[in-house]
């Protein structure tokens, strides 16, 4: 939180004539809307967007994911990945887009692009990378992702499907109750564009680099290091990058080909390894506990001096915007948040006031000697009717939202957990949570020859030493010359 805001052997009647409906008129949008040949692939393509409207999209979508996932507050990391962007931009297909680069404040290991040229890298695929043509590849590829239009032609492919299903349901009314089951089929039909469009834009991205001047030999890097994020945290979890671009079979073997037959004198590019460390040196990271963070069921939020604790057992979890904890059934939930309202009564004006919520009559005093107004409230929605408390506290000049609730029938069983959760809202006073510090990425040079093993003991980290390793994409054996430099994490 943060205070700047098919089952086999089924058969379902008439499926495949409703498919083979959709697809005929999705071949009739391809004559009626006509295709163009895209400048940055040489194919053709189907759009029902200009690029005025995918400039539009990606506007409205940026600050609503700067608010919700925050931008790093490095001016000189800012400065660096905008001026990579915009030089690897220049040398696209699409060079006079409104190019925008943000470092996002998040330590998963990710990247990604909405239409209209809006690059997002955030700092913690940054910290796992090791050189300028490193970041140049990421940055390259997801520029690939614009300039060869993937989002906005996936989004036409979906507008089409979902046109042809609906037009073929009210043909065939029979087949309502199989429309879930046909539109969830036709996405797994076009699957296979999605990897295609990774492979496209690891050419794309190759291609930029190529053109910019940086070393391609260290794109593959990128992706053996994707690999090993994802083998360390031993299967259960991936690199949310490679969770939003489904990875082509064997990318690093199909680059490294392509980067054999390139016509270029590698004498001649860059790679940036030292700058780009040195870069990093003070740089944030893993989460930062200073935005809050959690022991057990009680969270700690240092920078807004309060402290909260949740029921036993919920699973909680925090992010830009506020903390949530929800039940063990998953069918109750607290929310804290900023409240909109200068006062508690304006923010519970502001809350009861909506249509479809109604309250009991609102309870004046205080939570733990912060001005508080509190009320049970009911909120009627499209799924059903909602119970629950509210509570608006003052702190430090800001006001906290509190909500519980649950559904009608189950708030009973919550009610006496969420009010006890809700009256624990208090300030923060001990100094050991107050004063708590992130870990910060710290660049040494090493004095002599010594494997990463022995760097590890002469220059200890807050980390494992395979988790250094990995981050300096080498081994634990892997011998270090003398000069070289080395990335440890520190408080």
């Amino acid at each position: 939180m943060r205070r700047d805001r098919a089952r086999r052997g089924f058969r379902f009647p008439g499926v495949a004539r409703v498919i083979a409906l959709c697809m005929a008129l999705a071949a009739t949008a391809l004559m009626v809307y006509g295709c163009y040949v895209n400048p940055a692939t040489g194919k053709e393509q189907l759009s029902l967007y200009s690029e005025s409207q995918e400039i539009s999209m990606g506007r409205e979508a940026d600050p609503q994911i700067v608010a919700s996932m925050g931008v790093y507050q490095d001016s000189a990391i800012a400065a660096y990945v905008d001026r990579l962007g915009r030089e690897l931009a220049a040398v696209s297909e699409r060079p006079d887009l409104p190019w925008t680069f943000r470092v996002i404040d998040d330590p998963v290991v990710n990247a990604f692009a909405v239409p209209g040229g809006f690059i997002y890298i955030t700092r913690g695929i940054m910290a796992h990378l090791n050189s300028e043509a490193q970041l140049a590849g990421v940055v390259g590829h997801e520029i690939g992702h614009v300039t060869a239009r993937h989002s906005v032609t996936q989004m036409t492919k979906q507008q089409l499907l979902q046109i042809g299903v609906g037009v073929g349901v009210m043909i065939e009314p029979d087949l309502q109750k199989y429309s879930s089951l046909i539109n969830s089929g036709l996405q797994l039909m076009f699957l296979k564009f999605s990897r295609d469009d990774e492979k496209q834009a690891d050419d794309l991205g190759l291609r930029y680099m190529v053109r910019d001047g940086k070393d391609p030999r260290e794109m593959p890097g990128i992706f053996a290091m994707l690999k090993r994020v994802s083998e360390n945290a031993g299967g259960g979890s991936i690199p949310e990058w490679m969770s939003t671009h489904p990875d082509p079979e064997n990318r690093v073997g199909r680059l490294e080909r392509a980067i054999d037959t390139l016509p270029i004198d590698f004498a001649r590019t860059s790679v940036g390894r030292n700058s780009y460390l040195r870069l990093l040196d003070g740089m944030t990271y893993g989460t930062d506990p200073r935005e809050g963070y959690f022991e057990g069921a009680t969270f700690y939020h240092p920078d807004m001096a309060f402290q909260f604790v949740f029921p036993d057992g919920w699973q909680t979890y925090n992010d830009k915007q506020g903390v949530i904890a929800a039940g063990p059934n998953q069918d109750v939930l607290i929310q804290l948040t900023l409240a909109q309202g200068s006062t508690p009564q304006a923010a519970a004006e502001s809350f009861f006031s909506q249509q479809g919520i109604t309250s009991t009559a609102r309870q004046t005093g205080n939570i733990n000697g912060l001005a508080a107004v509190s009320a049970d409230f009911q909120a009627t929605t499209d799924n059903g009717v909602l119970a629950g408390h509210a509570a608006f506290v003052s702190h430090n000049g800001i006001v906290f939202q509190i909500l519980g609730y649950s559904t009608l029938q189950g708030w009973t069983g919550y009610e006496t957990a969420v009010r006890s959760s809700i009256r624990s809202f208090a300030r923060l006073t001990d100094q050991s949570k107050l004063t708590v510090r992130p870990m910060r990425l710290k660049i040494e040079t090493v004095s002599q020859a010594m494997t990463v093993e022995e760097f590890n003991r002469r220059y200890p980290s807050e980390v494992p030493l395979d988790e250094i390793a990995l981050i300096n994409q080498l081994q634990p054996s892997t011998q270090l010359p003398s000069g070289t430099l080395v990335k440890r994490v520190v408080r």
